[in-house]
């Protein structure tokens, strides 16, 4: 009887706790191990390594409200403050969150905890994030009025969504905060659904006195636009899906496809949503190179982006 030919790829390797001494080991050594998810976080930051260090690479970031709420924040400053993406694309709350965040605390609970009884205290739950009323809408209605006014001073009546997340984020002193560094480096947010959030509701009501503010959404493709076109590669990092991915990926079919691409996502794919699409049916769309190193990361993001992102770190620090 014959034995079974080797496969020809690398064995299999345990894990060495005793030799784990940083974050960069633990993720080198669970692409050494395998193990489904685990061999996927090594990869992504591999794929992340080489986006950041291409020059020639125009590399988006794009990611969910959601997560702003959580430590993760702080990744992402770091990512923006570093300079390691170029261009952001989210969501309105995103910007509710950053801001907020700046004046007031969110606080720990647990998604098991009782929504009517917080209702009626005046606390809003994300997930198990506590967010008490005067941490969000109240503080983000005052604060938002004194920044416009201060806006409104330099005589501009008509903004695209990039312009007037800069404007806001110049105005700001907090170093905590993603639009503080973004305005700060030059880098570029878009809000493709600039209105569903309070950051929105709140030009709506600066709107409401001062009928000659505009948006101009068009002025932000526009922009994107160029952008694309004058890009020798692009690469991005999609944490979660819908508006802010679809858009990064819009945008890049009209020139072939993305050159990198690394995908979070918690959402299944057998129910046809963009959220839970993979990365390889980009590929069909002519939104993703067929050549490009592309991964799909199954899982929450707040456990992966960190553990991703410090290996990138760590990596580079160690290159020096």
């Amino acid at each position: 009887m014959s034995r079974a030919e080797k496969p020809g790829t690398p064995p299999v390797e345990d894990l060495d706790l005793d030799s784990i001494q940083s974050v960069s080991d633990l993720v080198f050594q669970m692409g050494k191990g395998g193990g489904f998810t685990a061999k996927k976080v090594q990869e992504a930051a591999v794929i992340m390594r080489e986006m950041i260090e291409n020059d020639s690479c125009y590399t988006f970031l794009s990611f969910p409200a959601c997560i702003i709420s959580t430590g993760c924040r702080g990744v992402i400053k770091e990512m923006v403050k570093r300079k390691w993406v170029d261009g952001i694309i989210t969501t309105c709350g995103t910007l509710d969150h950053d801001l907020a965040r700046i004046w007031k605390d969110y606080h720990h609970g647990s998604f098991d905890m009782n929504d009517a009884e917080l209702y009626h205290k005046g606390i809003h739950r994300l997930g198990n994030v506590l967010i008490p009323l005067d941490s969000y809408g109240i503080i983000l209605e005052r604060k938002m009025r004194e920044l416009m006014e201060d806006i409104w001073k330099d005589g501009k009546r008509e903004f695209s969504t990039r312009e007037i997340v800069r404007e806001i984020g110049l105005r700001l002193e907090d170093e905590s905060s993603i639009t503080y560094w973004a305005a700060k480096n030059d880098i570029p947010i878009f809000l493709p659904g600039p209105l569903d959030g309070s950051f929105g509701s709140q030009l709506w009501m600066w709107r409401q006195t001062h009928s000659d503010f505009r948006l101009d959404l068009l002025k932000d493709e526009q922009e994107l636009s160029d952008i694309i076109f004058d890009a020798k590669e692009t690469g991005a990092l999609m944490i979660g899906g819908g508006i802010s991915k679809h858009h990064v990926i819009w945008w890049n079919q009209f020139r072939d496809g993305l050159d990198y691409a690394v995908y979070i996502t918690t959402a299944v794919e057998w129910d046809g949503s963009l959220s839970g699409a993979r990365m390889k049916e980009a590929i069909s769309w002519g939104k993703l190179k067929e050549t490009a190193p592309h991964l799909t990361v199954e899982g929450d993001a707040t456990v992966l982006l960190p553990l991703i992102m410090a290996s990138v770190n760590q990596n580079m620090e160690g290159s020096k």
